[in-house]
């Protein structure tokens, strides 16, 4: 496989949890493809994750459970792209980053929709390599770029995404990697090229989250792989509207995004010293 670096990497570990999850018999989703994309890292990045999670073993966890908190995070946002997609109007879609994701090939999309994937050009070049041999379900486009960098925009425009149109754009799994500055300068990019009407949806930690002693196993982990957690608000709703959106946050375990998986218990807003999660969708008002 094409060699990656820290960040790019994780998503080998969302491919080896999702290829888990597929495997249970209470599966919150089925993704066939996962499998084929954890690559060889995958499985190694799981065990340390898992051991952090569950250091003694079959013992009681002593971190939040990533193993609870990624399937309910990818189906929660399976169906509100879905959703989004029902819309006839809703023509585009896009990942960023696309990682190791297979919606564009493992879910059913409306013919209207074009699903755009945005990531580094290493990521795209393995992943490209590991579904060779399948087709996706949609009109998906690559779009090989740095999001941090300049020229991601033009790449997305040579593409034949339309900023005039409105668009659902997913951040997954990626905003506690990026400094504040940065994100802030990301979501003032993508409001440029979105119009009204546009979707957005991300998944966000407090800043409780990155200092909390019972993080302190997880956080380790991601800081020795050389991509730490260096991002979290209390604020997502402030976050976003600075940008012209408009959004809700839901924690796991709330009545949206529980499925039957989630068992710590859900602190309400207005508590003071707990670690958060947020699964944050909205659209752009302004």
């Amino acid at each position: 496989m094409t060699q990656l670096d820290a960040i790019e990497r994780t998503c080998l570990l969302t491919a080896a949890l999702r290829a888990g999850e597929s495997r249970r018999d209470d599966r919150l989703y089925h993704d066939p493809y996962a499998q084929a994309l954890v690559g060889d890292a995958g499985p190694e990045l799981l065990a340390e994750i898992r051991s952090a999670t569950f250091p003694g073993g079959e013992v009681p966890r002593t971190v939040p459970s990533t193993f609870d908190f990624n399937p309910i995070r990818t189906r929660f946002f399976d169906d509100w792209l879905q959703s989004a997609a029902a819309d006839p109007s809703m023509t585009q879609i896009v990942l960023a980053p696309a990682g190791m994701d297979s919606r564009a090939y493992r879910l059913e999309w409306p013919d209207h929709v074009r699903f755009f994937e945005i990531d580094r050009p290493s990521v795209l070049e393995a992943k490209e390599k590991l579904l060779a041999a399948e087709t996706p379900g949609a009109d998906r486009r690559p779009v090989p770029a740095d999001l941090l960098a300049p020229g991601w925009e033009d790449a997305l425009l040579e593409a034949g995404y339309d900023p005039g149109l409105p668009s659902t754009w997913l951040f997954e799994g990626l905003l506690y990697y990026f400094a504040q500055g940065q994100v802030e300068e990301l979501l003032r990019r993508v409001a440029a090229v979105t119009a009204p009407g546009s979707r957005i949806g991300a998944d966000v930690v407090n800043d409780v989250a990155l200092t909390a002693p019972n993080m302190r196993g997880l956080l380790k982990v991601f800081a020795d792989w050389g991509c730490p957690w260096v991002f979290g608000t209390d604020q997502p709703e402030a976050l976003f509207g600075r940008h012209g959106f408009t959004v809700e946050a839901v924690q796991p375990g709330e009545e949206p995004a529980h499925y039957g998986r989630w068992r710590d218990p859900v602190p309400p807003r207005t508590a003071e010293g707990a670690e958060r999660v947020f699964l944050v969708h909205g659209s752009r008002t302004a």
